[in-house]
């Protein structure tokens, strides 16, 4: 009788050892250049964090089967990892193009961000309409060079110049209050969070557009099945006021996206 009750206990363990190995089978690694503050950067301890990074650690408790881990590394090689499915997911500060979603899967909107015109205090441009011929930086790849790429063929006559830095945004701005360019087109969180950190002496123009306004999470074209996790668990944490809560605590007021986009998650 002892025997057959050992017997099933062993049975037992090694059942439930089997249930938890099954509900984290799967990697989910995270790439992102943790150098966008306030979405993605390294605390004081080297950790990193953000808003992008912490919605995915609140959405993981919601998500069964997945263990999320996180990968620093360069922005150009973010979507060559997801290509190469070394990557599964990317969180970094991204918004919405057509030839990104042509390719990989876009979450529900995690954020509304939308793009700014930053010019130095004083400069003579003050709309889109004042940007012919002025020089920008911008980092190949990037929704916000696409913007002027896409503004200059509608005035080939006298376009913007685009000098690829590859420095980060902090840099940039940091170069446009000293005069070594124009103007900046960026998201409004980031700059406003980085010229007010850095006392920097710039002007933030709100632009009227009809490009997507938010922020999301990319997942790989084979991680379908997770994307669909994280979209219900998103609407779980909008639902329950966390998204509120991060929003608050890392973008500095509420930026949440339209009730409507998210209530797309099924």
């Amino acid at each position: 009788m002892m025997k057959k009750s050992l017997l099933g206990l062993a049975l037992l363990l090694s059942t439930g050892l089997a249930v938890n190995v099954e509900a984290a089978e799967h990697k989910a690694v995270v790439a992102t250049a943790g150098d966008i503050k306030p979405f993605s950067y390294q605390d004081k301890k080297g950790n990193l964090t953000g808003y992008d990074i912490e919605v995915i650690n609140q959405a993981s408790k919601y998500i069964d089967g997945y263990e999320f881990t996180f990968k620093k590394t360069a922005w150009d090689s973010i979507f060559v990892g997801l290509d190469s499915d070394i990557y599964q997911v990317a969180a970094n500060n991204l918004s919405y193009t057509k030839e990104r979603a042509s390719k990989y899967l876009y979450s529900v909107p995690i954020a509304k961000n939308p793009l700014v015109l930053v010019t130095k205090d004083g400069s003579d441009i003050k709309s889109l309409d004042d940007i012919a011929g002025k020089v920008t930086q911008d980092d190949t790849g990037t929704s916000t060079a696409k913007f002027v790429d896409d503004w200059n063929n509608k005035h080939s006559d006298s376009p913007s110049k685009i000098e690829y830095s590859g420095e980060d945004v902090t840099k940039r701005l940091l170069d446009l209050d000293s005069g070594e360019f124009d103007y900046l087109i960026f998201d409004k969180i980031s700059v406003e969070t980085i010229i007010k950190q850095k006392k920097l002496d710039l002007t933030v123009i709100d632009l009227k557009t009809d490009d997507n306004p938010n922020n999301y999470i990319i997942f790989s074209s084979d991680s379908k099945k997770l994307k669909l996790k994280f979209d219900k668990a998103v609407k779980k944490l909008y639902d329950k006021g966390v998204l509120e809560t991060l929003s608050q605590k890392y973008l500095g007021g509420s930026y949440l996206p339209d009730k409507q986009a998210i209530e797309e998650a099924k």
